[in-house]
């Protein structure tokens, strides 16, 4: 647990949060700032700034959980006709709470929500650029 944490708060029992699921691993709870109705943060019970330091048990657990709320979610009353998984690793990626965790965001036909790329996204790099970069990451 890391001290000055929501999560870790609410983890605690020391903040408040509406609970949607609990395991020994794992917390489901409802987003206080939905995008959407049903708005969910699936994360793991113990602190972890991000999605890189939680072992790959927990990560496959945490998956495991998101594909079963999302199930449920299907089979709600709520109509959802899609899902979107969010997880913001980084500042530059949107985190704003330093606890890993994945965002389950029902989607509605207009429900406004979309994610923006940026005005190059339109344009495919070349085959040359694509290798130079692989050529840069190894992944073992």
């Amino acid at each position: 647990m890391s001290s000055g944490c929501i999560f870790c708060a609410i983890v605690k029992g020391e903040a408040q949060a509406t609970k949607v699921y609990e395991d020994d691993h794992i917390l489901v709870i409802m987003d206080t700032k939905p995008i959407t109705k049903g708005h969910m943060l699936v994360m793991p019970k113990r602190h972890s700034e991000y999605l890189t330091e939680m072992n790959d048990d927990l990560v496959a657990e945490m998956f495991k959980v998101a594909k079963k709320v999302a199930l449920t979610l299907k089979q709600s009353k709520l109509r959802v006709k899609a899902i979107n998984y969010l997880l913001a690793d980084g500042v530059e990626a949107g985190q704003d709470v330093f606890h890993a965790h994945l965002h389950i965001i029902p989607r509605y036909r207009g429900d406004g929500f979309y994610l923006h790329m940026p005005p190059k996204y339109e344009n495919e790099t070349s085959r040359e650029d694509l290798e130079r970069i692989a050529a840069k990451i190894i992944v073992v």
